[in-house]
């Protein structure tokens, strides 16, 4: 691949709502070939804590009706809202994956945990590239019980583990938005000489 092509898959990356999703479904091997990507991503020590837990097929479905179970167990009587489940409940009806983001803490306790959770956002980032190349489409999303204990318990994820979103992944028919940014690069670098 020459710069070029690298150039233009990365801002060509776009966030695709799992409702902007069709229902095709992506095979299980071009999946595995991603989370390949994701493996290469940078790693401080070589702890490399990135932790994929991937839904697909019917499991897909469960995952999407033990998350919106989750947040009814979890949610005081007085804060839950009806639509907010109901969301949790269909999120992945259209999508063909859904992959958990998680962060397994290294077993070298002086690398900070900044860098293992930057380790995974650059695996995840890998993997979001390579879905680009492909012509997927694709959301990381963090809502929900992500941040909830619940959900840490639900992977089997140990105390100082983190669930740093889901991925949902699939094929979309609708244009992809054109690329944009609301601050100018200016204001985000500060170059010295």
């Amino acid at each position: 691949m020459g710069t070029d092509n690298l150039t233009s898959i990365i801002k060509q990356r776009r966030n695709i709502k799992p409702a902007s999703m069709n229902g095709k479904k992506i095979p299980d091997q071009q999946v595995q070939e991603l989370l390949e990507l994701a493996d290469w991503a940078p790693t401080h020590g070589y702890t490399e804590p990135w932790y994929f837990v991937v839904f697909s097929g019917d499991a897909v479905k469960r995952f999407c009706q033990d998350h919106a179970d989750l947040y009814k167990a979890n949610t005081p009587a007085e804060k839950f809202a009806q639509g907010s489940y109901d969301k949790l409940q269909q999120q992945g009806d259209l999508a063909s994956h859904v992959i958990a983001i998680c962060m397994k803490r290294g077993n070298k306790p002086a690398i900070p945990e900044v860098e293992e959770i930057a380790s995974v956002a650059c695996a995840t980032q890998n993997l979001w590239l390579g879905a680009t190349e492909k012509g997927f489409a694709g959301y990381w999303g963090s809502g929900g019980m992500t941040f909830h204990p619940a959900m840490k318990e639900y992977l089997s994820l140990r105390e100082e583990d983190k669930v740093l979103g889901f991925f949902y992944l699939g094929y979309t028919d609708e244009q992809v938005p054109e690329g944009r940014r609301l601050k100018p690069k200016e204001e985000k670098v500060k170059w010295e000489k």
